[in-house]
């Protein structure tokens, strides 16, 4: 699905790497749990990104969970997977962070809400598709999750108390990005 709908293979090699690290996170912080369905897990982290492809060059890139969302249903995939798109943003979006903020989203509340969503959505946060692509350590997201409201670096703090904190020395030599 990635190699068809990404527009060059630039685009492909980012937005790939980033679901496979956000894959290998979720996968060091799901551990034994019998309460994860850990192949939706995977599943979720493959796809989460996948509307990034369909971003125009001046659209907002809060938009890519809507558009992923979108690609996933029109190819007649699940609700349960096509969530994971609209849900893993920051730490969640409301509808009234949509109206404040004047999002160019519909006015809805884009947040998880099952573990798998959760964990995913956490996950996300450990990794950035910048220039160059870098891991991202917990003091460092919540440092910027802050500019979103107040109630973010709960929520952020909320999610490291449910799955803990990802080992990235193991990441950072696997992959070989930096931390930031």
């Amino acid at each position: 699905m990635h190699r068809q709908a990404a527009p060059s293979r630039e685009a492909f090699d980012s937005v790939w790497t980033h679901c496979q690290i956000v894959w290998a996170v979720a996968a060091q912080l799901a551990g034994s749990s019998d309460d994860l369905d850990v192949d939706l897990v995977r599943a979720g982290c493959l796809l989460h990104d996948i509307g990034v492809y369909r971003l125009a060059p001046d659209d907002n890139y809060v938009r890519h969970g809507v558009l992923g969302e979108e690609l996933l249903r029109e190819l007649g995939l699940p609700d349960v997977l096509s969530r994971f798109c609209s849900h893993h943003t920051g730490v969640g979006i409301t509808a009234e962070d949509v109206v404040r903020q004047g999002l160019p989203l519909a006015p809805a509340d884009y947040l998880a809400e099952t573990a798998e969503e959760r964990l995913v959505m956490y996950a996300d946060k450990f990794h950035s598709k910048s220039t160059p692509p870098s891991f991202v350590t917990t003091d460092t997201f919540m440092s910027s999750v802050k500019r979103f409201g107040p109630d973010k670096p709960a929520r952020f703090s909320a999610l490291t108390s449910e799955f803990g904190q990802p080992n990235l020395s193991l990441l950072i030599g696997e992959f070989g990005h930096s931390v930031r």
